[in-house]
């Protein structure tokens, strides 16, 4: 008999992990190993479980599903990842493409069909659904800086240029020189609103 396949589940909103686990593990050949809520954690238990499949949420508190994406091709490369998603921004794809993910399905996708896409990533196969994959095809081309990119995705989380600085250890009048230069690319009026249309484009 064949091994099952095993799998991590990574989701902040319990109800839905709880929905996955419970609709994944009526699949014969799928054994759910562990879950978690948030990518720091999930990363910390796939190094350590080494399961066959990561099934991650993009977007969780603190490392996200990207993020853990990456801890967890370094920790554990024979681990096979797919980011599920309920807003797929077009530069995400690019992003995920980069960390190694192997699949990229959104949360609307049915149970069944889940389980195929797992089934065929652990085979070693690649998943992305269509429709992400035309929306990053036609997404617009990024022309941020890596740092420029660094410190309006701080700027999600700090509210103010020191502290901006502080997280990425640089001084507060280099962090205003890479703000005003993305500020400038984008054609917008302020850093918050840089940032968010860096985030709606999925560059940060």
């Amino acid at each position: 008999m064949t091994e099952p396949i095993r799998l991590l589940i990574a989701d902040d909103e319990q109800l839905i992990r709880s929905a996955l686990e419970a609709l994944l593990e009526l699949e014969p050949d799928i054994e759910v190993v562990t879950g978690a809520d948030d990518g720091a954690t999930a990363a910390a238990l796939a190094i350590e479980l080494r399961p066959d499949v990561c099934l991650l949420d993009l977007e969780m508190p603190g490392t996200d599903g990207i993020e853990a994406a990456t801890l967890i091709a370094a920790g554990a490369p024979s681990t096979r990842i797919i980011i599920v998603t309920r807003h797929a921004r077009p530069g995400v794809l690019r992003r995920a493409l980069a960390a190694k993910i192997v699949g990229f399905v959104p949360k609307s996708t049915p149970a069944g069909e889940l389980a195929q896409v797992i089934r065929d990533v652990a085979a070693g196969k690649r998943y992305i659904d269509p429709e992400i994959a035309a929306a990053a095809l036609s997404a617009e081309h990024c022309p941020l800086t890596d740092r420029e990119l660094d410190v309006l995705r701080a700027t999600r989380a700090h509210s103010n240029v020191r502290d901006i600085a502080e997280a990425l250890f640089l001084s507060p009048g280099t962090v205003r020189n890479y703000l005003s230069a993305a500020m400038t690319k984008l054609g917008m009026g302020n850093r918050q609103e840089a940032a968010e249309h860096a985030w709606q484009q999925g560059w940060i």
